[in-house]
């Protein structure tokens, strides 16, 4: 996330005494400079944009809902009212993964398997348990173990699993090594994308493309945003102009060149799978540009 949030500080930014974009300067908003500052990640964030600590940050779009909702893990927290939504910039997306040898091809085929959820309570774990529900798997019908993505491409290896869930942007490095070492094999899990989004509303289908890993084809699946967040009290002109210098034409070829996610920050997929609110300054832009109706 630092990466990207890197790449959006240098185009919104424009210093004062800076070449206007008519002229072939900076695209950005007008005397603004943008800090971007290190932290623990999403939950740190969510709560640094709630506590006004901050004016902005990344975060999932999961942890997003259920802190603005107060439900999921935030459940037994205050909700956090005041985040509001720039964009939906990247996904990352749920890998059901498998070794190729069990002969696993859908959902119902772990019916009495060992699979790992991810952390306890952690989004993927969430997510996960949802796409097996949805796949017609009940608690009891699978051995649900809790690890880290690390803990569990091992104990796959080892056979001490036989499938386990992973978020990830595509492809993902871990992935690609299992695929290189062993003959592994990926879940589809796009055809439940309808039936999850009535709950998880941050959910999108999604396709993994044929060759992100060796020996594997198209797979579908579903995925989760990295969002942009801002507090609800940051000024309605300084948000347009935020999300107005993000999908400047003129600021492309600084997003194109980034080769892992340029690709994927297109103003078109911006409000799709957010759950929560956009903050006025954004929606008055994508209603401009007809991307909100």
């Amino acid at each position: 996330m630092f990466q990207v949030a890197t790449l959006i500080g240098q185009v919104v930014s424009s210093p004062p005494g800076a070449r206007d974009c008519a002229r072939g300067g900076s695209c950005g908003v007008p005397g603004m400079i943008a800090v971007n500052q290190t932290t623990a990640g999403s939950l740190a964030n969510i709560d640094l944009v709630g506590g006004r600590q901050t004016e902005s940050a990344l975060c999932k779009a999961d942890l997003a809902y259920w802190a603005f909702h107060g439900t999921g893990p935030w459940a037994k927290r205050e909700a956090v009212r005041n985040l509001r939504a720039i964009a939906n910039l990247y996904p990352e997306t749920l890998h059901l993964i498998v070794r190729r040898v069990a002969n696993i091809t859908n959902v119902r085929g772990l019916r009495g398997k060992s699979i790992a959820l991810g952390e306890r309570e952690s989004g993927t774990a969430i997510a996960a348990r949802a796409a097996l529900q949805a796949g017609g798997l009940g608690e009891r019908d699978f051995r649900a173990q809790y690890m880290t993505t690390a803990q569990a491409a091992e104990a796959l290896e080892q056979g001490k699993i036989d499938a386990f869930f992973m978020t990830a942007g595509v492809p993902s490095q871990l992935v690609a090594d299992l695929a290189e070492q062993y003959e592994i094999a990926l879940i589809p899990l796009s055809a439940y994308a309808q039936r999850l989004r009535a709950t998880q509303p941050f959910l999108t289908e999604t396709s993994i493309p044929a060759g992100a890993y060796r020996g594997i084809g198209e797979t579908g699946s579903l995925s989760v945003g990295i969002v942009w967040i801002v507090g609800e009290e940051v000024d309605d002109k300084v948000v347009y102009g935020l999300t107005r210098a993000l999908w400047h034409p003129n600021n492309r070829r600084l997003i194109d060149a980034n080769a892992v996610f340029g690709r994927f920050l297109r103003p078109d997929t911006a409000v799709e799978g957010l759950g929560f609110q956009l903050h006025p300054g954004a929606a008055l832009y994508y209603t401009e540009s007809g991307l909100l109706r």
